[in-house]
């Protein structure tokens, strides 16, 4: 295949190519960009230089656009928002104004709505849902809490979501073909989303495991082996080149992140479980104000969320996390549905099991997100046969959606209650 042909067949990935494609994408931004629009252009916290970090939900925007996040979770965000920041500024004339504001909204609108148009196209070419089905599915997941923040956010989580879900599209067309993922998309794919995240890496190499027939003739193990090292090998070297080869550094750092973000103990792991890593990303909890300190002595206000106060939206999640389970389970046997769960467990470990960043998790949720519709099709595609199931799965999830969407629209009118007293 030529250089031409790939280039062609990745934009025809990346972008819309139907008209059905085409309608999605262009409602979502926007949808988003007027939601992205209107807090650029009247509000102060998309970026603030005054404020360093935590302005609304433990999100670091100002200190993501400017330095790409700390070098031990995030080794090579520094270049790519090196690029984000000056082509922001190029449009704004070099002022961090409102039309800065506005560039970086975009942004992540553009970004969120590709994110979302690639769960789309997993609906519908992988998993070959009816149009309806996938046009529901696809509903419900764009008013998850995640997708609304993160459409006007500029952070890593923005773009680690849309490149997981690109890849994890990617991967599941070449197994579907029965074929290997290439060594030069293997390592780019390592690269981009390492380098953003760097625990995302081993989400990478997932696929990988459930080429056809990789334990049973040596060669393709060989393979895949040396696809993986050579994936390895060029991200160390960036990694270590990014820190000047202080190695030593990267032990220390974690180990005071790991410290910081792992021993609060303000609220019931339980309930941080819940409320927080199952549900806050999906199903927006209780708003809390906390008066915040930077370290030039500038006094602001800081929005975080709280443990869920009803039990009304403990039993949206317990509805939700059993579609899921019951969706692994029915399609157990099914390698793209595995490689979906395991990335999905990896996130458990780190967060739930580990309890790193548990108490602000509800953050995370572009590391894995995108696996409640995935796996929510897939529950549908096992029961294509069966049309009472079908019907009840439909049912449920619209139920699911109307509380979802009444309970995050409520809940938005209070976080700009928030934006028009603190950051006019």
């Amino acid at each position: 295949m030529s250089v031409k042909s790939k280039f062609f067949n990745l934009f025809k990935l990346i972008f819309p190519s139907s008209f059905t494609e085409w309608a999605v994408f262009i409602f979502f931004i926007v949808s988003y960009g007027i939601l992205g629009s209107y807090i650029a252009l009247n509000y102060r916290i998309i970026f603030d230089d005054r404020i360093p970090w935590d302005a609304y939900f433990s999100f670091d925007n100002r200190a993501i656009v400017m330095t790409g996040g700390s070098f031990e979770r995030h080794p090579l965000a520094y270049y790519f928002f090196n690029w984000v920041r000056e082509l922001a500024l190029l449009i704004s004339n070099g002022k961090t104004d409102s039309t800065f504001r506005l560039t970086l909204a975009w942004f992540s609108n553009i970004t969120v709505s590709l994110s979302i148009l690639q769960v789309f196209k997993y609906l519908k070419n992988i998993i070959k849902l009816p149009l309806l089905i996938s046009l529901i599915i696809i509903a419900f997941y764009a008013v998850f809490s995640t997708n609304i923040l993160l459409s006007f956010t500029p952070e890593n989580f923005t773009y680690t979501l849309f490149l997981l879900t690109l890849y994890n599209h990617y991967a599941a067309i070449k197994l579907k073909k029965e074929e290997k993922i290439p060594a030069l998309a293997l390592t780019l794919a390592g690269i981009s989303i390492g380098g953003l995240t760097v625990t995302n890496l081993v989400k990478v190499f997932i696929p990988v495991l459930f080429e056809k027939k990789i334990f049973k003739n040596w060669r393709k193990f060989g393979n895949a082996v040396f696809r993986i090292t050579f994936t390895c090998l060029c991200f160390i070297i960036l990694y270590l080149n990014r820190i000047d080869f202080k190695y030593q550094n990267i032990l220390h750092k974690t180990g005071e992140q790991y410290e910081k973000f792992s021993n609060v103990k303000s609220t019931p792991t339980w309930d941080m479980i819940l409320s927080f890593f199952f549900g806050g990303n999906i199903l927006f909890s209780n708003f809390m104000i906390r008066d915040k300190h930077s370290m030039k002595g500038f006094d602001f206000e800081a929005l975080i969320m709280d443990a869920y106060s009803s039990w009304v939206p403990y039993i949206f999640i317990a509805v939700l996390l059993i579609l899921i389970i019951w969706s692994y389970l029915k399609n157990f046997k099914n390698k793209l549905v595995q490689i979906l769960l395991i990335s999905f467990v990896f996130d458990i470990i780190i967060h739930c099991i580990m309890r790193f960043g548990l108490h602000t998790s509800y953050i995370y949720g572009g590391h894995f997100i995108f696996i409640y519709p995935l796996l929510l099709g897939w529950l549908f595609y096992s029961y294509r046969s069966s049309p009472k199931i079908v019907s009840f799965l439909l049912l449920t999830v619209f139920i699911l959606f109307i509380y979802l969407s009444l309970n995050n629209y409520l809940r938005m009118t209070e976080f700009f209650w928030f934006l028009n007293k603190h950051y006019k």
